[in-house]
């Protein structure tokens, strides 16, 4: 396995240098282990008799009559823990184990990685600390309470805005002096290499098993896969087996409120290239390179920054990255709970909100799939102030 620090101009290891052991620890771990037999056969047993894969590719006939064309949803909402963040916590827990790991420490937004982070570090038997923004730990107490009870200390905080960017900041200050004993299992495609690569690693499996369901049900691969984007790591896993394929793709950014002035969480279209957790990206900041604070209403997307080969793509024009704000979002969350009782999580309608705003432009008879990137459980208790049906 070659690993490359960069995409294009994009990535990197911009840490401190007290960062760099346990960065290149993990490097010359991955090269070791993540094509050994032993390892993949594992971790294939854990994916497959614990998180539930391969996960359903689901046909939504009424929205497809309504669209024009088939809507289909990768469900990775029907995992283990709710999401597909724990595609990548079993990988790296595993890993850490035959590092010689005894703990495993993350950052969390929404909480469903840090929910699987404890997941992962309970049934491997390691111990686990969460770092959580005051703001998220408040607007997703439940995944908190899941949290604790499968063992994880939550440490809540409330630097800065109290989000997922101030999380991230803990989580690698925490990790300098815990660095032997502790491997941070990073939860997004993004950070300091090698982690966008380890993630994109283990969330590819999306892309995968999408492809191989798209032919075996339809006979084609999809015309257009679409993906919400926030630190980028559903999306990358939904795209990766599909760049060099002639398969439409499309991310979609949080644009919080929309309104002009207002903050949002869309660097790549709001952005420009600049420094953030260690990696060069593109990234929501001032004139003079201060990191604005950013907005959403899905505590998943509400990250000023992106993974690097995101950025990457967007600037060789390969993968197209749009905006949709809370509002359409929260549209989108109602309609597909009302047209096919499924919930989704606020994040992933905001990818589904994209498909159905933008319906005219969707040729008659195309293939139309969207990553389901996890439920909505969790939002019940925002989306109660914004939609009637809710309280």
């Amino acid at each position: 396995m070659i690993l490359e620090p960069y995409f294009g101009c994009f990535g990197g290891r911009y840490v401190p240098e007290l960062l760099i052991p346990p960065l290149r620890e993990l490097e010359e771990a991955m090269v070791r282990h993540l094509e050994e037999e032993s390892f993949l056969s594992e971790l294939g047993e854990l994916l497959s008799d614990y998180a539930g894969r391969p996960t359903p590719l689901t046909f939504c006939p009424r929205l497809s009559e309504d669209l024009g064309f088939q809507l289909w949803l990768k469900r990775e909402d029907l995992l283990h823990t709710g999401a597909h963040k724990i595609n990548n916590t079993l990988g790296q827990a595993l890993l850490a184990k035959r590092m010689g790991k005894s703990a495993l420490l993350a950052e969390t937004g929404a909480g469903m990685h840090g929910v699987a982070t404890a997941a992962a570090a309970a049934r491997l038997g390691l111990s686990c600390v969460v770092f959580m923004g005051k703001v998220d730990a408040e607007r997703q107490s439940v995944n908190v309470r899941r949290m604790r009870l499968m063992g994880a200390e939550v440490r809540p905080v409330a630097d800065g805005t109290g989000t997922l960017k101030d999380a991230i900041n803990e989580a690698l200050r925490y990790w300098i002096s815990h660095q032997e004993e502790a491997h941070y299992c990073f939860g997004t495609a993004a950070g300091p290499h090698p982690f966008p690569t380890l993630v994109r690693h283990f969330q590819a499996v999306i892309s995968l098993e999408l492809r191989e369901q798209s032919l075996a049900k339809t006979g084609r691969l999809p015309s257009l896969v679409v993906a919400c984007v926030g630190g980028g790591s559903n999306a990358i896993g939904a795209f990766h087996h599909f760049v060099s394929e002639d398969v439409e793709l499309v991310g979609v950014e949080a644009h919080g409120t929309g309104e002009p002035g207002c903050y949002n969480s869309a660097p790549l279209n709001l952005g420009r290239p600049g420094i953030l957790h260690g990696q060069f990206s593109q990234l929501l900041q001032t004139p003079d390179g201060q990191v604005l604070p950013s907005h959403s209403v899905s505590a998943g997307l509400d990250y000023p920054g992106v993974g690097p080969e995101h950025s990457y793509y967007q600037s060789i024009g390969r993968i197209r990255y749009d905006m949709i704000n809370d509002r359409e979002a929260l549209d989108a969350f109602k309609t597909l709970s009302l047209k096919e009782g499924i919930i989704p999580a606020l994040e992933s309608s905001h990818a589904l909100a994209w498909v159905l705003k933008n319906k005219g432009g969707v040729r008659g008879g195309s293939l139309v799939v969207v990553n389901l990137s996890g439920r909505g459980d969790k939002d019940m208790d925002i989306v109660k102030d914004h939609l009637p049906e809710a309280k």
